[in-house]
């Protein structure tokens, strides 16, 4: 990927795409370092298995993971992960909210978590599917990515109304180095270079900011570790800081993760796992610490 220059004005054809594909590699496993850990939490939940992936003959079973309690007099809430499979901290910070939170919550909220929505991003370190789709900009109806697909589809099967969803990523120095230059060369233009912030912020959605709950799980994660500045320009990646650590994008318009469902309370959060002042362990605990900054939240409201 590091090798593709962008040439503007000429977007990828199939010949392209496939290219880009051959230079992908298997670099971890998500059967080794994923599934073990479901099996760990089947006996403490309901885990579901939502859908399977079938990239070159090598399958990739999706599940989620709900309460076992669930009723309809408790309001639902979701947490996904991985959709971007190469933020590690999404993947393992809702896996890690399962195995020392969600049980806390319980007898207050049906929780439902999707940990890995995209696991062959996982196994490659990867922004897009295979078919050079990126999962977080195809959350709609019929979706090309079959990973927004399936999620789509399984969190509308559980006829539920979702009242807090906390969608978990990252932001890293790949997205400029990688990332960006090969979405840039994928659409024909010209690649230009983000600012990457330092620390942890939030992206509202712009259709129901909730300033107030923006605000705990920011003031949460602050316990832990440092909050993204805005730069000089009072901006965070491009985009107007609302409140510290917080800017706000319309998800809905742009097919992201964190406006699907809908949900009355809703936020993404990033992390910076290259940051000097961190370090991924830290990261993961720190999604936990967001997670659980916006259920105190709501139970405040009480």
């Amino acid at each position: 990927m590091s090798n593709i220059t962008p040439t503007p004005t000429k977007k990828w054809g199939e010949e392209e795409k496939q290219n880009w594909l051959n230079q992908q590699q298997i670099k971890r496993l998500y059967s080794e370092e994923v599934l073990t850990k479901f099996e760990l939490l089947e006996s403490k939940f309901i885990m579901t298995k939502y859908g399977e992936l079938d990239y070159f003959g090598k399958k990739y079973p999706l599940y989620a993971f709900q309460t076992k309690n669930w009723s309809a007099d408790k309001k639902t809430v979701l947490v996904t992960g991985g959709v971007h499979g190469y933020e590690t901290s999404g993947v393992h910070g809702a896996i890690r909210f399962l195995e020392t939170k969600a049980l806390e919550y319980a007898d207050k909220f049906n929780i439902v978590v999707l940990p890995c929505i995209s696991p062959w991003g996982y196994e490659t370190i990867n922004r897009w599917n295979p078919n050079a789709i990126d999962p977080n900009r195809s959350f709609y109806e019929n979706s090309p990515a079959l990973e927004s697909k399936l999620t789509f589809e399984y969190v509308k099967s559980l006829n539920t109304k979702i009242y807090m969803h906390i969608d978990l990523h990252e932001t890293t120095d790949t997205d400029n180095t990688i990332f960006r230059p090969a979405l840039a060369a994928r659409d024909g233009v010209e690649n230009k270079d983000g600012e990457i912030p330092d620390g942890f912020y939030n992206v509202a959605d712009a259709e129901s900011i909730q300033i107030d709950f923006q605000k705990a799980v920011i003031d949460s994660v602050r316990k832990l570790t440092h909050i993204a500045p805005a730069d000089k320009d009072g901006n965070i990646i491009g985009s107007k800081v609302i409140t510290d650590g917080v800017i706000a994008y319309e998800k809905k318009s742009l097919g992201l993760c964190g406006g699907f469902s809908d949900a009355e309370y809703r936020t993404t959060t990033e992390v910076y796992p290259d940051s000097q002042k961190t370090n991924p362990e830290e990261c993961i605990q720190a999604q936990v610490l967001a997670i659980t900054g916006g259920l105190d939240y709501l139970l405040s409201l009480r």
